[in-house]
């Protein structure tokens, strides 16, 4: 099958596309024939090599960690699942990703695709649309009522986020250039701050949960603004800074996505009702210059939404 790889660490260059061996399906596995995939920074960051301490792997490595497509092989366990089925997923985090032609999935990581869902759409969700639910959820524990500081809005987690803190009744308060509030509030913002003209911490106090996507001065303002005692940072970038946090007296941190195939039905269920929605800020076909343009896309910072992969 046709991949887009890399054999070392290093720039967008390093991209290449090469035939690789088909995925089999394990007893507990279905095989994927892709449909979309779609690009999140960990690609690029582990494609230059900033996360080899983490994942030490052996080259080729095919990046990528979003699946969007149907079922063409199901593993001798699995019950579940049919051949045909329409599915999507966040895999876990191997070297054989999907940036390829086929990948295969364990079978708990993956959820229905409803019929009024497009590949291209799914395939936006699974990264970004668990790490938002996990942030605030999982880990932030935000309840009705409270309100909620998400950065970036505009960005790929951020899109999803403002989505389901809003469905879960809290006030949601974003940051984002100006030409990006418009969409923000049609998707439930109730305060939009243009970060390049005003300071999120002059304005605002008494925030209950801050979900940090940008770290360093942005992460570091945010404990000015939550609630003492009871305010909590959840972040995606690192390890927060206890001391900060202490001096402010609110909790802070860090989290790592972990693949969830019943939170992502979950989501499948919000999008099947219209309550929920995926913002693709960008289309690339599947082959080396598309990835290699997604990448370039992506390392901007200023992507709207998702950048997604089509087959």
């Amino acid at each position: 099958m046709k991949a887009v790889v890399i054999n070392q660490y290093g720039s967008k260059e390093e991209l290449v596309e090469q035939e690789v061996n088909k995925p089999s399906a394990e007893a507990n596995q279905v095989v994927v024939k892709l449909e979309a995939t779609s690009i999140n920074p960990i690609d690029w960051k582990l494609r230059e090599g900033y996360l080899k301490e983490m994942f030490d792997w052996e080259f080729p490595i095919i990046l990528g960690w979003d699946a969007a497509g149907v079922i063409t092989e199901i593993g001798s366990n699995v019950i579940k699942w049919k051949v045909g089925d329409r599915v999507f997923s966040r895999p876990e985090t191997t070297r054989f990703g999907t940036y390829a032609e086929y990948t295969a999935v364990d079978e708990h990581l993956l959820a229905k695709l409803p019929d009024s869902i497009s590949y291209e759409e799914a395939a936006a969700v699974p990264l970004a649309g668990l790490t938002a639910w996990q942030a605030l959820f999982t880990h932030g524990h935000l309840k009705e009522g409270e309100s909620v500081l998400i950065h970036a809005g505009a960005g790929g987690v951020g899109i999803y986020a403002i989505q389901l803190a809003k469905y879960a009744g809290a006030h949601v308060i974003t940051t984002a250039s100006e030409k990006n509030h418009e969409l923000l509030y049609s998707l439930g913002a109730d305060q939009v701050i243009d970060y390049k003209k005003e300071n999120f911490e002059e304005i605002l106090k008494d925030i209950d949960l801050v979900f940090d996507t940008m770290g360093g001065k942005v992460a570091e303002n945010s404990y000015k603004v939550l609630k003492p005692n009871t305010g909590r940072l959840i972040t995606i970038v690192g390890e927060p800074n206890h001391d900060t946090a202490k001096s402010h007296n609110v909790s802070a941190k860090g989290i790592w996505l972990q693949p969830d195939g019943a939170q992502l039905q979950n989501i499948a269920d919000l999008m099947e009702q219209k309550k929920i929605k995926s913002i693709v800020g960008a289309t690339f076909p599947f082959s080396r210059q598309g990835i290699y343009d997604a990448h370039a896309l992506s390392e901007t910072h200023h992507a709207v939404g998702k950048i997604v992969i089509t087959f």
